[in-house]
């Protein structure tokens, strides 16, 4: 029985790890890589249709997203998942399709111009919605007999709706004696005390644990009153006359908000703005919600149960208003009353959320609310580090409105909860941990720090090392191989970019100026105007 691990190795995205029996070859995950690559992958070293079956930890595409790939390329066994992770995975896979083709066809627009080659997508909805077929629904905590050499139970990670962390249990004839080893897959472990779902489940026993680490070098410190919080960003912002702009994601951080707004309007913690409307913009998010609902009885956890069993939904109230088409989208911003607009994407990298920051970033009176992780180089992550002016369709826009975070927020356990959830196995203590989807120095020293302080053998492979789970032993140790990098931005790139952006937001504030003095003497805005010619005379160097 060989492990080979293909993606997530020394990353936190693309989670694809096979095993091999003397039976049937399989995969548990098999992600999307999101955002810059840090190594390479290895490709799969089997052909896709010589893959038995799928396990799939959660929906989130950096564990599903390549599912379709596969597809498209011959696979034709089962997906098995969660209930919940296989509805998710209806809309997430064929919303991915979507963002597949529409970028190869913009891409094949630019690059026909340029006399390009033709951009192929990674694949198709036709492959999506052929992948979808093959999805089987499992139940949490029931064991599953897959092949006669391979048994799986599927228990709650706590990371998102019908996320799981993934028991497998392969029984193979080695030297004429029946040897069983168990590995675990962890999933994504997901944070405690979180609305809605349930906290993770742990697991005392296992020969081996492939075991993320995603937040294994941090503390997301002391919890706060999210509830409080939120109420007073937006009690300060209505006040003002502006909108709360949320950029969110769509599948689970949404379903989080709207739980947090119903409790602020059943405690009545906003005043003066009763019954205030609450948009949520997003297509995906409006299923999503619907999808969580369905699953209220499988995933939902004791508080949200108690609200249930009094009649009462749990991410349902009063002013909430869902948008589907563009037309309703686009409604949105000429309601002139203070609200709330909650909206994919939720670093702000695609999507509506683009058209509500247009509308709102300039108005000082506005709010725009982070509540999730903004990666390096997106523009989430230069409006919380302080961007003074974003280009949004081709218009430059001065950011004037508050750029608030909700700090703490997140779906993933810190060092403390993961070491919690490793320091679980007490009935059999692993012969050895495997970490990954971490960052590069975080399964290195989260490594070290399960052998320092539980006493286990721990490795943090990169992609294409091979294990013999039968023999305890390495087969062979992979070397991360870099990925070509892009060009790095100098310091004194860096600085000039600064530069240029203070002289765009003197631009912005001369504008405003000008519209200030509208109505002002002909002879002061005659001497005004001369000023301004001079300048552009002198610096209007084409």
């Amino acid at each position: 029985m060989k492990l080979t691990f293909i993606g997530a190795t020394h990353e936190v995205t693309g989670s694809c790890f096979l095993v091999e029996t003397n039976t049937c070859k399989f995969l548990v995950d098999c992600g999307m890589k999101q955002g810059p690559d840090d190594y390479e992958n290895v490709e799969i070293p089997v052909k896709p249709g010589d893959i038995d079956f799928v396990l799939l930890t959660h929906a989130h595409i950096d564990h599903s997203g390549n599912l379709p790939a596969i597809y498209a390329k011959g696979f034709r066994g089962n997906v098995y998942a969660t209930e919940a992770t296989c509805d998710l995975c209806d809309i997430m896979l064929r919303d991915s399709a979507h963002i597949q083709m529409f970028e190869a066809e913009w891409r094949n627009r630019k690059g026909k111009r340029a006399g390009k080659e033709e951009f192929v997508p990674a694949y198709t909805l036709e492959d999506a919605l052929g992948v979808l077929k093959c999805f089987v629904g499992c139940e949490y905590d029931q064991i599953v007999h897959l092949d006669q050499s391979v048994q799986v139970r599927f228990v709650d990670a706590g990371h998102l709706l019908g996320s799981s962390s993934i028991e497998v249990w392969i029984t193979e004839v080695t030297d004429d004696q029946m040897q069983t080893e168990k590995i675990v897959f962890s999933g994504d472990i997901g944070n405690v005390r979180q609305p809605l779902i349930k906290d993770p489940t742990y697991i005392d026993e296992a020969d081996y644990v492939v075991m993320e680490s995603t937040y294994g070098d941090r503390s997301h410190g002391g919890r706060i009153d999210y509830v409080k919080a939120l109420a007073d960003v937006i009690q300060t912002t209505f006040d003002k006359g502006g909108n709360v702009v949320i950029p969110s994601f769509a599948v689970g951080r949404t379903q989080e908000m709207l739980y947090f707004i119903r409790q602020i309007k059943e405690d009545g913690l906003v005043h003066g703005h009763d019954n205030f409307k609450v948009y949520v913009d997003s297509p995906l998010a409006v299923e999503a919600t619907s999808i969580f609902g369905e699953h209220r009885i499988d995933c939902y956890d004791d508080d949200a149960q108690d609200l249930i069993n009094r009649g009462v939904n749990p991410i349902g109230f009063t002013g909430l208003k869902v948008s589907i088409t563009a037309d309703d989208s686009r409604a949105i911003n000429e309601v002139e009353e203070p609200k709330v607009i909650i909206s994919a994407s939720g670093m702000c990298d695609a999507g509506r959320i683009k058209h509500h920051l247009k509308h709102n970033l300039w108005r000082r009176e506005s709010t725009i609310l982070f509540v999730g992780y903004q990666a390096v180089g997106t523009l989430g992550r230069a409006l919380v580090e302080g961007a003074t002016a974003v280009k949004l369709f081709g218009e430059e826009i001065h950011v004037q409105a508050k750029i608030q975070v909700l700090a703490g927020v997140s779906g993933h356990a810190d060092r403390e909860g993961l070491m919690k959830w490793a320091g679980s196995f007490s009935a059999k203590k692993p012969k050895r941990f495997f970490v990954v989807h971490g960052d590069d120095e975080v399964t290195v020293s989260f490594a070290k720090r399960l052998e320092e302080e539980l006493g286990y053998q721990a490795m943090a492979p990169f992609s294409g090392t091979v294990y013999d789970l039968a023999a305890d032993k390495c087969i062979y140790q992979a070397q991360g191989i870099l990925a070509p990098k892009k060009p790095v931005v100098t310091a004194a790139a860096e600085k000039v970019n600064k530069i240029y952006a203070r002289l765009l937001s003197l631009g912005h504030r001369l504008m405003a100026i000008i519209q200030k003095n509208e109505g002002g003497a002909n002879k002061d805005l005659k001497k005004f105007a001369n000023e301004i010619e001079k300048l552009c005379d002198k610096w209007d160097r084409d």
